[in-house]
């Protein structure tokens, strides 16, 4: 405080609200107040963590495992980790020191862009995308570069915009398949395009094994120059836990490691010793694959009666568990709309526009929630807009 005024710093006044935690704040305040809401707004797993994973976790707990692990994780985690790679993308070259175990995704581009971002730096993004990316960039005192994807190309992020978007002050191009919000899995060859284009490539991979068709690729695939977020929230259903990770070439190990040591010391230590088991339990594995046939019946239904409702869905999403449906039917201001659809129809659903400038005119709908859940939100939803003016 100064001359009695609180001060609020500017890069704090810059980071814009989450639209969806809005939405999904004001739905809560409205089921205290006794008031049923159906919530397809939020992208969190509604299915419970698996068995195997909760008694890990239980027997981490009895054997006495709840001090510090290592600043970049536990060694057998990390090791799990490289094995899972090997499996699923046959990366061959992947060592544990190469892995840094983090409290969530989130922490982990905190980290790796403050490791690689001066101050006005640019990272090219794609527009939609989600929305909290532009937050860290800004936070960090560099610049968001949107590049649109559009719905008539699929929202593919092409190599060619991207190299349009290139200045001498592109320091990343950042890559989410499948994506938030549009459900989309990025073709190989365009994944091989911009690995070429020369910068830092930032690979968000949170929502791989949720794909329904075709097959998600790690940009580990394509090059060594790259940065790989992933974590065990979307797949294992566990967003309590705050477990994610980084993969990076060596020579960003020790300064990220500061990073980790200084602000977060090490990762949950009971959470680490359940992820071990996420990785290599067989009954775990099976369980996902439910998990996964659920979300893909699940998003055939929800495709099929907002059609009927009158979205507009030319492109399916095969991965994530997002629909990114346009509602340019019913109106222009995606924002005020999901309010309304909030208040009226009593349905949580995220405003294109919290995903950019380019998602304005779509509405994001989860089906990470029970097919009765979708059903009475859908069906909410066509009923108040059968009786709602033009």
């Amino acid at each position: 405080m100064a001359g009695g005024t609180r001060v609020i710093c500017r890069r704090v006044q810059d980071i814009k609200s989450f639209i969806v935690m809005d939405v999904l704040e004001r739905a809560q305040e409205m089921e205290r107040a006794g008031e049923s809401v159906i919530h397809l707004e939020i992208g969190e797993p509604d299915f419970d963590t698996p068995e195997a994973i909760k008694a890990a976790a239980i027997e981490a707990l009895r054997r006495g495992e709840t001090r510090y692990t290592h600043s970049l994780g536990a060694p057998e985690l990390r090791e799990g980790i490289c094995r899972h790679y090997r499996e699923v993308y046959g990366i061959g070259n992947l060592e544990p020191d190469q892995v840094l175990v983090t409290s969530g995704t989130s922490p982990a581009f905190l980290v790796a862009l403050s490791a690689i971002l001066e101050c006005g730096d640019e990272v090219i993004l794609s527009d939609p995308g989600y929305a909290c990316y532009p937050n860290f960039v800004r936070f960090l005192e560099a610049d968001p570069i949107p590049v649109p994807v559009h719905e008539e190309d699929g929202f593919q992020y092409r190599a060619e915009p991207i190299r349009a978007a290139l200045s001498p002050r592109t320091r990343a191009i950042l890559v989410n398949s499948p994506s938030n919000p549009t459900g989309n899995i990025l073709e190989a060859g365009r994944m091989a395009e911009i690995a070429q284009l020369g910068p830092w490539v930032l690979s968000d991979e949170i929502y791989h094994g949720l794909v329904y068709e075709g097959q998600a690729r790690s940009m580990l695939e394509f090059t060594d120059h790259c940065i790989v977020f992933n974590g065990f929230s979307k797949l294992y259903a566990m967003t309590g836990w705050r477990l994610g990770y980084l993969v990076v070439p060596r020579d960003l190990v020790r300064p990220i490691q500061r990073l980790l040591q200084n602000f977060f010391i090490s990762a949950s230590s009971i959470s680490q010793a359940a992820a071990c088991v996420a990785l290599s339990d067989d009954s775990v594995r099976a369980d996902v694959e439910r998990m996964r046939e659920t979300y893909d019946a699940r998003r055939r239904f929800m495709l099929r009666r907002l059609r009927e409702i009158g979205f507009g869905i030319t492109v399916e999403p095969t991965g994530a568990f997002y629909v990114f449906a346009n509602a340019g039917r019913f109106t222009r201001d995606s924002y005020g709309f999901a309010f309304e659809i909030l208040e009226k129809a009593r349905v949580g659903v995220t405003p294109g526009v919290d995903f950019g400038p380019h998602g304005e005119g779509y509405v994001r709908f989860s089906y990470a929630s029970s097919l009765e859940n979708i059903t009475e939100g859908l069906n909410r939803i066509e009923d108040y807009l059968r009786g709602r003016p033009a």
